[in-house]
């Protein structure tokens, strides 16, 4: 495999998950919006955000069953576009059912699209010999900030969600379907060096990283759906300062991601989770204690730094801790997810309405904390690139 043909591969795979998280950050940012285009009732619209995480974890399972006969690639290169496609959907709707309807196709093939993008992910890092795996999540990051400034260019011009979506549909669906030919699919490891489990793909191996991508999970959601709420309603701040938190944790999500594979070549993946895991926990712990809205800001801040380096280390970790079935870790380890999507929001509005919600944001400060804990399955000090290995300098890539 020549440099030219990796170089051109994770171009193309970084832009896959930059359109990634531009559609979906079009979509969650205008919830609202939706709810008011289909007449979705307050008590309605948990089964409807509910749908799409159950359905893309559903998908995501049968991913791992159709790359043993189909290279992840095509999967890629087929689910991406109907993404955007039930996307314009959504905004394209006029009655319930074709939200329903559109939100499933949605979700499927998000679950689809998550699993095969990172499966390539993987397998490109191993290829590499060294880590790339944060930067093609930083790719989605920038994603879901383009993304959220689209969608609130379109609520602050009054556009109709068809119109706010087009734009973005009718540029970025050729743009990834022309990338998508210089995909490229890595071969399994030949064998288990490093420590690793080889072929044998064993769910009770898996399930520390299962947790961990579940904990983060439930303090990314936390953000993502409390913290404009806290902000306001707890730390006293205006309606235009509850918009910054997710703003400024999103940037240094960015930021942590943009950076992080130096810290995993120098300090290795394990080290960076629990530095990771820790500089969370201070976060949350921070937004329990913050005094005031600006505190709380800075609070969110630290959050994003923390989390940011998580999740793609532990799809990393999966494809080390079994090399030579990596495509079916990666799967499975996916549907971990949704799973924390979908218990994360919940449980802190559960927990802010019993209790009060400065206690709610202890929990996932424990659940992340835990991490550190599991930190070990990321691999030894030494397992510092994506096969826990590095590649001659003289034919190493980017």
């Amino acid at each position: 495999m020549t440099d030219l043909r990796l170089r051109r591969g994770r171009g193309s795979l970084a832009l896959g998950f930059f359109v990634q998280g531009v559609a979906f950050a079009l979509l969650v940012t205008r919830i609202p919006g939706i709810q008011d285009r289909y007449g979705i009732s307050d008590g309605l619209l948990p089964l409807f955000l509910a749908a799409v995480p159950i359905l893309a974890g559903a998908a995501s399972v049968a991913t791992e069953k159709v790359v043993a006969r189909v290279a992840p690639s095509r999967v890629l290169r087929w689910s991406q576009p109907v993404v955007l496609l039930a996307l314009l959907g959504v905004g394209a709707g006029d009655a319930l059912w074709m939200a329903a309807v559109a939100l499933g196709v949605f979700g499927l093939a998000v679950g689809a699209l998550d699993a095969s993008m990172n499966m390539l992910g993987v397998s490109l890092q191993r290829a590499y010999g060294r880590s790339i795996m944060l930067g093609f999540h930083a790719a989605y990051s920038l994603g879901g900030i383009a993304g959220a400034s689209l969608a609130w260019a379109g609520a602050h011009w009054h556009l109709t969600l068809l119109w706010s979506y087009l734009p973005a549909v009718v540029v970025l669906a050729p743009a990834a379907y022309l990338g998508s030919r210089w995909y490229v699919d890595g071969k399994a490891a030949p064998d288990g060096g490093g420590g690793s489990r080889g072929g044998a793909l064993s769910f009770k191996l898996l399930l520390p990283l299962c947790l961990v991508m579940t904990f983060a999970y439930i303090g990314d959601s936390t953000v993502s759906n409390w913290s404009a709420k806290y902000l306001q309603d707890v730390l006293g701040g205006s309606e235009e300062a509850a918009t910054v938190p997710y703003n400024a944790y999103m940037v240094t999500t960015l930021l942590g991601r943009a950076v992080g594979d130096l810290g995993v070549r120098y300090f290795g993946a394990a080290a960076v989770v629990r530095g990771g895991a820790v500089l969370a926990a201070c976060g949350f712990a921070l937004v329990a204690v913050a005094p005031s809205a600006w505190v709380g800001i800075a609070a969110f801040t630290v959050l994003g730094l923390g989390l940011s380096v998580i999740v793609p280390q532990t799809f990393a970790a999966a494809g080390r801790l079994f090399p030579e079935n990596s495509d079916a870790a990666v799967a499975r380890l996916n549907v971990f997810n949704y799973v924390g999507f979908l218990v994360g929001s919940p449980l802190v509005g559960a927990l802010g309405d019993a209790w009060s919600y400065r206690g709610a944001m202890v929990v996932p400060m424990v659940l992340v904390l835990v991490t550190v804990v599991y930190a070990t399955s990321f691999g030894a000090r030494g397992a510092r690139y994506g096969g826990g290995h590095e590649r001659p300098r003289t034919v190493d890539v980017g």
